[in-house]
């Protein structure tokens, strides 16, 4: 009992960030399953964080209540980035929320009456486990049905092949706009949900190692598919901590190995939805090849 005890103490704290890191990488995944690779995740999160904590501290109201704040301003920012960055192409969307990463530190540093400035702030929340797992499962409950509804179906469209999806009277701006929108709500809560977690935020809370925890956690567990997000973001969370206990010597470069053994050999990540469907496929097919085929008879003549 001790020893269950003592494991959940020194894993509490790497579960929960696996899960806020789940947030922050399905907010990736919500526009990249249109199509767009975009890093702005780091400026809604950072929108979200300082605006909730802010509104804790100014009001005193209970942390519960500013989550659909932040995530309401996530939102908001992302429309209008979306107004902005869907005039790009590809590439140039991804640099351009590159460098919208770095505004959101200058900006950030150069407010300190509302983010405490280069020192950051402390932050009045506590969000417990159990919270965020009822929160995660929310997000999990939304993202199945957002998959299986006509914009799940239409985003799929549009990703692979937006001139084929438009011949089908698809709007690929429309649908993008929404991808943009979704990703601003969820990466507004997971930094309010962040700051929570840490209970202190600075500029260096919102930066480039969030962009590269979400695309690694995007990759590692398969960017076709929502499970995928949330399994590769609580393995990459995982990871270090695993192979600190391990091989404490080699945790780096145990992690680089686990990393590149998985992007070789799974290069569509842990959860492949397509591979899915063709073992399933082929599963039945051989069942059916096995199944004896039933001799037919024919009735003598009378």
């Amino acid at each position: 009992m001790q020893a269950l005890q003592d494991f959940w103490a020194t894993y509490r704290s790497t579960l929960s960030f696996a899960i806020v890191n789940s947030f922050l990488a399905l907010s990736t995944y919500a526009v990249l399953s249109a199509g767009i690779l975009s890093f702005a995740t780091v400026t809604y999160a950072a929108f979200g964080g300082f605006l909730g904590a802010r509104m804790v501290m100014a009001t005193g109201i209970d942390p519960m209540l500013a989550l659909p704040a932040a995530a309401a301003a996530g939102a908001i920012l992302s429309y209008v980035v979306a107004l902005i960055f869907l005039r790009l192409e590809s590439h140039w969307m991804a640099l351009a929320s590159l460098a919208l990463i770095l505004i959101t530190r200058v900006v950030v540093i150069n407010m300190p009456n509302a983010t405490g400035g280069v020192n950051g702030m402390s932050v009045p929340l506590n969000v417990s486990l159990g919270m965020l797992g009822l929160l995660l499962a929310f997000g999990a409950l939304v993202f199945w049905r957002l998959s299986v509804s006509w914009y799940g179906i239409a985003a799929q469209s549009v990703r692979e092949d937006t001139a084929v999806a438009s011949s089908l009277g698809i709007s690929p701006r429309k649908i993008q706009t929404i991808a943009f929108v979704i990703s601003g709500a969820v990466g507004g809560l997971g930094g309010m949900l962040l700051a929570g977690v840490l209970q202190f935020i600075s500029p260096d809370t919102y930066f480039v190692n969030i962009a590269f925890t979400m695309i690694a956690g995007v990759v590692l567990g398969g960017s076709y598919h929502w499970t995928g997000v949330i399994i590769g973001a609580a393995l990459f969370t995982a990871l270090p901590v695993i192979a600190q206990a391990i091989i404490p010597e080699f945790q780096d470069v145990a992690n680089g190995i686990v990393l590149l053994l998985i992007m070789i050999f799974l290069p569509r990540g842990l959860v492949d939805p397509r591979a899915i469907r063709l073992r399933s496929n082929s599963g039945q097919a051989a069942t059916k090849v096995a199944s004896p085929v039933p001799a037919s008879t024919g009735g003598d003549a009378s």
